[in-house]
């Protein structure tokens, strides 16, 4: 029988996630892949520190990823180290040498991919990535081989687990967000510095995979418009669900005439949306295709075992391959397409809006913000307004029907000017329909 050497770099949470369905499954796995899997070398700068249910002595230790990225005999890398360097120099050096590759990294991949994919492609090898999104949900391999009969119409879903905590405890519990960050903190679900996750670039660095594999075009970064969810306020939860939504991060990607929309930002969606009831940690995406219609993933988008359970996916099947000396195909890693769809800009969208326009209780003001709304081709849906009788600004609340992106920032910048206004106005962007 074949033998097939894996080196690992890094043994963090899912380092040892993988290392644990080695030890645990590797009968499963070894009949599965028909080969003999050997892990030949674990690169980690901590060599002490005790890994839960693993016995470190046990394991082929070294300090020096050199060790993994130099052996002649290692044929597979698991890069589990994170971020943009030294990941990326070590990527580049185990393709150069012929190993495939398998990552986690979506940071890397969303800011280099394409430079990776034309060097595993040059020396004809794989490079890896189904856990780089949405943890153990098979999602890239869906896209990738499930969905080639088609021309995908959308993606869009929740890819973030932490954002997604944090709002369902605002919605489910009515506390504010700060509250809810720590504790999601404190389960180990948000970092001590959760700015990746509740900014949005972690999504956003999720969906521009996605876009890459989905569309076929490479979308820079800066072309992803990324907001996150610290400005939603326990308040503007209570009001959408008044009004028959809940509000979710999304990570946002349609095709348009001429472009693909690429977007991540706070977004309400009908209560009655399978979406809407993604609760905790969990990930869904959903996918439109012009063949086969409207699919649903969901399942676990990150945690030890789950992502683990995804790098291994990769893992066998590239150790499959190599024991049956089926070749790496160029074809299979992605590539820009001959009708590569532009990013469409920003403020070309159309969608429906949710305002929150903290306003002086005076006669007339509501019929001026409604106005300048009209000037700019804005038709109003719905209209909530509490607190009268105060001498406090008090919120009115409007669902706009479909607008132009471009016409409503117009209108938003008129309607904060107006002297009866207090406060900037919220504006949430609504998909999904009418609730």
């Amino acid at each position: 029988m074949t033998d097939v050497r894996i080196g690992l770099l890094g043994l963090g949470t899912i380092g040892a996630g993988v290392v644990k369905i080695l030890e645990s499954r590797r009968a499963m796995l070894e009949e599965r892949a028909g080969c003999r899997l050997t892990l030949a070398a674990v690169a980690d700068t901590d060599l002490t520190r005790p890994r839960e249910g693993l016995d470190i002595r046990t394991l082929p230790m070294t300090g020096d990823a050199a060790h993994v990225l130099g052996d002649p005999a290692i044929q597979v890398v698991i890069e589990l180290i994170g971020g943009i360097e030294p990941a990326r120099s070590f990527i580049l050096r185990a393709l150069a040498a012929g190993k495939h590759v398998v990552t986690a990294n979506k940071a890397l991949l969303a800011h280099h991919g394409a430079e990776l994919y034309e060097a595993a492609g040059r020396r004809g090898v794989t490079l890896g990535f189904e856990a780089a999104v949405a943890g153990g949900i098979p999602l890239i391999q869906a896209v990738k081989e499930g969905l080639v009969a088609n021309r995908i119409l959308s993606v869009f879903g929740i890819v973030n687990g932490t954002s997604n905590y944090i709002l369902s405890k605002m919605t489910d519990e009515g506390v504010d967000f700060s509250v809810a960050l720590k504790e999601a903190q404190a389960h180990g679900y948000a970092e001590a510095d959760p700015t990746l996750d509740i900014e949005g670039m972690d999504s956003a660095h999720k969906l521009q995979i996605l876009v890459t594999l989905a569309f076929r075009t490479f979308v820079d970064l800066k072309d992803i418009h990324t907001e996150g969810i610290t400005r939603v306020t326990a308040q503007d939860i209570a009001y959408a669900r008044e009004l028959g939504y809940r509000i979710k991060l999304l990570a946002i990607a349609k095709a348009t005439n001429g472009g693909v929309e690429v977007r991540v930002h706070p977004t309400m969606i009908p209560a009655a949306s399978p979406l809407a009831a993604v609760a905790g940690v969990f990930n869904a995406v959903f996918i439109t295709g012009d063949a086969v219609g409207d699919l649903m993933f969901y399942g676990r988008g990150a945690g030890q075992m789950p992502t683990a359970s995804a790098v291994w996916a990769d893992t066998l099947d590239i150790a499959r391959r190599i024991a049956h000396d089926v070749p790496a195909l160029a074809l299979e890693l992605p590539s820009a397409g001959p009708g590569a769809l532009p990013p469409a800009p920003m403020d070309a969208i159309r969608c429906c809006y949710y305002l929150r326009v903290m306003a002086q209780d005076r006669p007339g003001v509501l019929s001026r913000v409604a106005g300048i709304l009209g000037e700019n081709d804005i038709s109003i849906a719905n209209v909530i307004q509490k607190g009268r009788g105060t001498r406090e600004a008090v919120p009115v609340v409007m669902l706009s029907h479909e607008a132009r992106e471009r016409d409503m920032r117009r209108a938003l910048a008129a309607i904060d000017r107006l002297p009866d206004v207090a406060a900037a106005t919220t504006m949430i962007r609504v998909e999904g329909g009418r609730a």
